[in-house]
Formats: structure tokens, sequence, C-alpha cells
């Protein structure tokens, strides 16, 4: 017996995408193997680790738990998609590498995408709103203490911005 194949229809990174894909497909394995936006990792695989958090209509989901089909008629922000529309990092994407708020790199799409959320939600968050605000994602390379910074920086850089 085959799997049900559905046409899955989004709109990613302000573009309009779609694939017909297996009823069950995960909105991350969509996402990396069906459109090829890789930049979306996968850790755990049990929606822990946060390294697959995209946002969903603005909020931070992990794409790991969630079936594309769920996501169909949305709009999906990936890591891809944060940068301005020149190609220019976002504050928050320079305020990680100017912080030096990542080592191995692997945890750092689904920060980023968290990050892009918070700071909307919370443009000067206290240093008590960063860790509860990243408390779903995991590090095991940095301490946290860069990536508090970097989310400083970013708050920084937006306010320059306006």
């Amino acid at each position: 017996m085959t799997e049900e194949r559905l046409d899955v229809e989004m709109t990613v990174n302000g573009v309009p995408r779609g694939a017909r894909v297996p009823a069950r497909r995960l909105l991350s394995d969509f996402l990396r193997h069906d459109l090829g936006l890789t930049g979306t990792h996968v850790g755990c695989e049990h929606g822990v680790c946060g390294c697959c958090t995209v946002l969903l209509d603005g909020e931070p989901v992990r794409s790991c738990l969630m079936f594309a089909v769920g996501a169909a008629g949305h709009a999906v922000t990936t890591v891809e998609g944060l940068a301005a529309p020149g190609g220019s990092p976002s504050p928050v994407q320079r305020a990680f590498a100017e912080c030096h708020a990542l080592q191995c790199g692997f945890c750092t799409p689904g920060f980023l995408c968290t990050v892009t959320a918070l700071l909307r939600d919370r443009p000067r968050p206290t240093d008590d709103e960063v860790m509860a605000g990243i408390s779903g994602n995991l590090c095991r390379c940095t301490g946290y203490q860069n990536i508090v910074k970097a989310v400083h920086r970013a708050s920084e850089l937006m306010a320059e911005a306006e």
C-alpha cells in the first residue's frame, strides 16, 4: 500500500511554494528535502532542542513536530528568509556574528528565528526575559553568555534603525 500524497502549498520566505508530498511529511523535511531550504536543521527530532525552529505566521514553531499539511495556507519564515531583501543580514544575524554567539552553528538557525520573534514582542528584553525567551533552544557549545549578549546587541541595532 502506498502512502497518500497531498498537494501542500504555503508562502515560504515571502514566496508561494508547494509540492506533492506524503501526508505524514514533517514540515522540517518539506522545507529541507522538497524545497531545498537546508538552513532549517534537525537535531533531536523530538521538539526538545529547538534547532528546527521556524516562524509560522510570525510565531516560533518546531518544524520537526508539525506535518507540512498543517502549515498549508500559512506563511513560514526560515533562517534563509530573515535577511533583508538585498541579502544583508538582519539585526539579529548581525548581532550573533558581532557577539560571537555561535560556535559550531548547528543550533544557530533555530536561535535566530526564536530571537527574531522574541525581539518583535519584547524590543528591550531584560536578561531574565532573554533567558526565558531562548529557553526552548539548546546549544552544546557556547554556554549562552554570548547568545544573551547578541540578543541585547540585536535590540540595540533594531533601536538604532528606527
